[in-house]
């Protein structure tokens, strides 16, 4: 069948993906669709909009929306807005993921579980399992989580190494309406380019820098040009404080460099072309506690 041709799919559907941050969530929507279109980290809060990726079979389609991890222990503008994203996210879907970390549930995911909406059926996929593979344990621990919910569903699986993630495909595809494709087969992602640009270099800095800069800052491509397969990308990094620009730039450019060497081979990976990247860092004092500049840097919009 030709890529470009939209499949006669039986079933086909949105498919939110919510969560505490630092679950898994990210990693698990990767797994699922088959390519890297949300970025990762071990930090929480990594992502920080709304993003589809598609997965498109010979009988089905599932478009997963990952989510920011939804926090409830800091306030700011930022996490007000990361929130209300989550919220907007689960309207409007026909299946929710409610992914939990095997052997740990608490107030956190609670608070998330309170927002899933009970017109809107969801699956508890509780990932990490082979952490916590003795059925002894996971047995009970399974009990505790589900209580609160009607799930129509619950699936352990291991997003990083993958295990379990196709029978949990499975069982969401049998979940979906039955109804046409939403996107044409070939489509991966509703994100363009220069976002996924953005991203990919947000996600080099969050794995590079400390536990302080990541969170106040951001990344905007402020230019993205393409002749025939070669990119030209110039991306500023805009972090708060100098010192945070020091941090990010790093002793003679290395740190810096290495963010965008690291990028831009991702970015080429998944272009599937070769890419001029030119990154430098810019101070924009308090954006993450100002809703209309984190507006402005493209936050809050879908």
């Amino acid at each position: 069948m030709n890529r470009d041709e939209t499949p006669a799919v039986a079933r086909s559907g949105m498919v939110a993906i919510v969560g505490r941050p630092n679950v898994g969530k990210s990693t698990l929507f990767n797994r699922m669709v088959g390519q890297k279109v949300s970025i990762t980290s071990a930090k929480p809060q990594t992502t920080r909009h709304r993003i589809s990726g598609i997965l498109t079979t010979e009988s089905a389609q599932a478009v997963f929306v990952d989510t920011p991890g939804f926090q409830v222990r800091k306030g700011g503008a930022l996490n007000r807005v990361l929130n209300r994203t989550v919220v907007q996210a689960l309207q409007g879907v026909d299946l929710v993921l409610f992914v939990i970390e095997a052997g740990r549930f608490q107030a956190e995911d609670r608070r998330v579980l309170a927002l899933l909406p009970e017109t809107v059926p969801a699956i508890l996929v509780v990932n990490k399992s082979d952490k916590l593979p003795e059925k002894a344990r996971m047995l009970p621990f399974l009990q505790t989580a589900a209580r609160g919910h009607d799930f129509v569903d619950i699936v352990p699986v291991s997003a990083r190494t993958g295990r379990n993630v196709g029978e949990l495909v499975r069982v969401l595809v049998g979940r979906l309406p039955e109804q046409a494709p939403l996107y044409p087969a070939d489509e991966l992602t509703d994100r363009d380019e220069r976002f996924l640009a953005a991203e990919l270099v947000r996600e080099k800095l969050f794995r590079s820098v400390g536990e302080e800069v990541p969170y106040g800052s951001t990344v905007v491509i402020e230019k993205f040009e393409q002749e025939g397969r070669l990119r030209r990308i110039h991306a500023a990094i805009v972090v708060e404080k100098p010192g945070h620009k020091a941090i990010v730039i790093g002793r003679a450019g290395e740190k810096l460099k290495a963010i965008a060497t690291a990028a831009r081979m991702d970015m080429e990976k998944l272009f599937g072309g070769k890419v001029f990247l030119e990154v430098w860092v810019k101070v924009r004092k308090g954006w993450s506690d100002d809703e209309g500049k984190i507006h402005q840097l493209g936050y809050g919009h879908g």
